[in-house]
């Protein structure tokens, strides 16, 4: 053998022992954590479920809690002030909004999934039955997400946010997340509130949402989202006080940590 192959041997021999050093020296991927706790604070100009204001077209402040395993369960809280137990039903005290919430979410196939659960809205020493009845309610739900668009079904279990035999009332909606890119999204959505035993049905509606979502990066989000309803002024309108349900818009910041 030359000294010519001997160094070409040498050389070879070198390289497969330094490519065998290198990936017994790679450290092993981390494992995916078994759960994640995170927290959430933030502000908005007008506090809106399913499009009716919570808070008399008031600011509210807000901040929640949620905590993930990785099988798919999940539970979490989440409180806000609100003002329509005083303004709209006439009650002496109901000024916050503590949400309970835990389900199980999965994945039926690529790009489609599930999500079963249940929430109870408790509004701490309400005295809406004073008045009508207990603002504390409890709801069930189930939705279907497929690419970009989710559909969800929620049904109480309870009455229904202070309306006397209002138990089975139901929302369902419809939303699409767009990724706009440059960390904006863009949400329109649709729901329809029913409320059985209602004069009329005076408390069903059809409302309407668009979101410009921003995602800052690093936690920070921020949106404004507009909203329009057909709630009725014969449910939604109290003495001086506007229809919950009118049109209107909000902006928020969140920050999540």
């Amino acid at each position: 053998m030359s000294l010519k192959t001997k160094s070409i041997l040498v050389f070879a021999t070198a390289l497969v022992g330094t490519a065998v050093m290198a990936q017994t020296a790679a450290p092993a991927a981390a494992p995916e954590p078994a759960n994640s706790l995170s927290f959430n604070v933030g502000v908005v100009s007008d506090y809106r479920f399913r499009s009716v204001s919570q808070t008399s077209f008031k600011p509210a402040l807000q901040a929640g809690v949620d905590f993930a395993h990785k099988s798919g369960f999940y539970v979490g809280a989440w409180g806000s002030n609100i003002n329509w137990i005083k303004d709209y039903v006439g009650a002496t005290d109901g000024s916050l909004e503590v949400d309970l919430y835990g389900g199980y979410k999965g994945e039926i196939a690529k790009d489609f999934t599930f999500d079963v659960g249940v929430i109870t809205y408790q509004y701490p020493n309400n005295t809406a039955d004073k008045v009508l009845v207990n603002a504390n309610t409890t709801e069930v739900y189930g939705a279907l997400t497929f690419g970009i668009v989710t559909v969800k079904y929620s049904q109480a279990t309870s009455n229904f946010i202070a309306n006397p035999d209002s138990k089975g009332s139901a929302y369902v909606e419809v939303a699409a997340a767009f990724d706009l890119g440059g960390g904006f999204s863009l949400t329109p959505h649709v729901g329809r509130q029913t409320i059985p035993n209602q004069l009329a049905s005076a408390g069903d509606y059809t409302d309407y949402s668009l979101t410009l979502g921003k995602d800052f990066g690093n936690g920070l989000s921020a949106s404004l989202a507009a909203y329009t309803t057909d709630a009725k002024d014969s449910f939604y309108k109290v003495g001086t006080f506007d229809n919950l349900g009118k049109n209107g818009a909000s902006i928020g910041v969140k920050y999540t940590f």
